[in-house]
């Protein structure tokens, strides 16, 4: 009976894959968890202080859609100098996932392609085929890096937009300057939209972040507070790219998530200046761990930020990790999670050292029983 009620779009993507995984480990005791996509620090304490102190004060009820004018002005105020006064304008979302949902609905029409670089975050893949729309996928492997000449041979008369996001979720790689400038110039003169989904880029580890937006007013960015404050929960993002789009976004979110969660928008004011520098540092030294200990038993490029690594298994890599799982009580991601090719594996650093360890020694153990 149910399966008439249910809409078309429900089953054009499937339940996310990483659900799956938790769903499996959640029969397991103590396992060693290397598969969470969030910090493992907790926010600064001044933060946790101010959102108290905002629901003390009774600040529980709606801001305006745009977010609260202190948070919004302070974000609006960060962008003008980046980028110019008066060349973009940002709001507060309900997340970056949040923004991402806006901006999909604002541009993506049933029919469109839109063009998503393999591996990639899974929330790409369901949005685009939520909407009814076409995922074009553009390879990244070996080493994850962005060859635009084929992004322009994959450009249509259907394309509407291009999703950048770097650093990435699954590899831990980023896209170099001339990489920026060249998707953005190639975005500009085919006149499809450009959104780079930039949460990740606090966790840069060998040099300087670049964000396409620099050479184009015309990129769409999403930001956030989740990763570097480690906020996740709060649903805490923005947005910022030209008027006229963002002015379409907030319609949505009027009729969606209405605000993003107002107590919380004060409380990550808190925040904003706090050094954040030592977590740098330390998920640098994560990320070392991860590639000192797997580089001689697996083939794995040396992540360059967020705090993912995706090696390549040494079989099918849903295999490799339903062993891990099942046999070893080790929590890693398929990468067909996240990708069309079941190659490769997601390693989430977001861990202590010690969980680290463990995983990386189960990895090697594993790979030399074969």
């Amino acid at each position: 009976m149910y399966d008439k009620w249910l809409a078309d779009r429900t089953r054009w993507f499937d339940a996310s894959g990483i659900r799956k995984v938790f769903d499996l480990a959640a029969k397991l005791e103590n396992p060693v968890n290397l598969s969470i996509g969030q910090p493992d620090f907790d926010a600064p304490e001044t933060a946790r202080q101010a959102a108290i102190e905002a629901i003390s004060s009774r600040k529980n009820g709606y801001t305006p859609t745009q977010g609260a004018a202190v948070l919004r002005q302070l974000v609006q105020k960060q962008v003008d100098e980046q980028f110019g006064a008066g060349v973009r304008e940002a709001f507060i979302a309900s997340g970056t996932s949040g923004a991402l949902f806006l901006t999909i609905m604002t541009l993506v029409n049933p029919g469109d392609e839109v063009i998503i670089f393999d591996p990639f975050f899974v929330m790409y893949d369901a949005l685009v085929r939520m909407v009814g729309a076409k995922p074009v996928y553009i390879s990244t492997y070996p080493d994850f890096h962005i060859d635009v000449n084929k992004v322009e041979a994959a450009i249509t008369d259907k394309t509407k937009l291009i999703i950048l996001n770097s650093p990435c979720n699954p590899t831990g790689s980023i896209a170099s300057e001339q990489v920026c400038r060249d998707l953005a110039e190639l975005a500009d003169r085919k006149q499809v939209a450009l959104v780079s989904d930039e949460i990740y880029k606090f966790f840069c580890y060998d040099g300087e972040f670049c964000s396409p937006a620099k050479f184009s007013k015309n990129v769409i960015v999403m930001d956030g507070y989740s990763k570097c404050y480690g906020v996740p929960g709060w649903r805490l993002g923005f947005v910022h790219g030209p008027h006229e789009i963002i002015q379409q976004m907030l319609k949505f979110q009027q009729y969606t998530f209405v605000c993003a969660p107002s107590a919380l928008q004060y409380g990550v004011i808190g925040a904003i200046g706090t050094d954040m520098q030592p977590i740098l540092n330390a998920y640098r030294h994560k990320r070392d761990l991860v590639y000192d200990g797997l580089k001689d038993y697996f083939e794995i490029e040396k992540s360059e930020g967020a705090f993912y690594s995706f090696p390549k298994a040494p079989i099918a890599a849903s295999e490799f990790v339903n062993k891990a799982i099942l046999e070893r009580s080790l929590l890693v991601i398929p990468g067909n999670v996240f990708s069309s090719a079941d190659t490769n594996f997601r390693i989430s650093f977001a861990a202590s050292d010690e969980t680290i360890e463990k995983g990386v020694e189960i990895l090697v153990d594993m790979v030399k029983k074969m």
